[in-house]
């Protein structure tokens, strides 16, 4: 997996890159037919490796979805990270806002 372009792509537009998901297998691996749940964990982790996250945090399986990726460093991947941990919060019954996601419901959605 060489996601080279992708990184300097998400670096040049101030921490955040749309990108679909066909355009992410094709950098993370050209020769598969289809992307699969394995395969989008493993480039996840591979992104998680060099400093990038997504939202929705589990990438779809669908080439023609869309998916933002994110340097993680930037101001927009760590609220993305805060709402994440707030997300598993909730799911742990934890939640210090306990309404917060009943007036966001696709926030709780993609972050999870």
């Amino acid at each position: 997996m060489d996601f080279t372009i992708i990184k300097h792509a998400v670096e040049v537009d101030h921490g955040a890159k749309r990108l679909s998901m066909h355009f992410i297998k094709q950098h993370a691996a050209p020769e598969r037919a289809r992307l699969s749940a394995e395969l989008c964990a493993q480039i996840s982790e591979e992104f998680a490796r060099i400093g990038l996250s997504t939202l929705p945090r589990t990438l779809p399986t669908s080439e023609n979805e869309f998916a933002w990726v994110l340097q993680s460093s930037s101001i927009l991947g760590e609220v993305a990270d805060i709402a994440a941990a707030l997300v598993n919060l909730d799911k742990l019954g934890m939640n210090p806002l306990p309404q917060l996601f009943d007036n966001y419901p696709q926030a709780k959605s993609n972050l999870s």
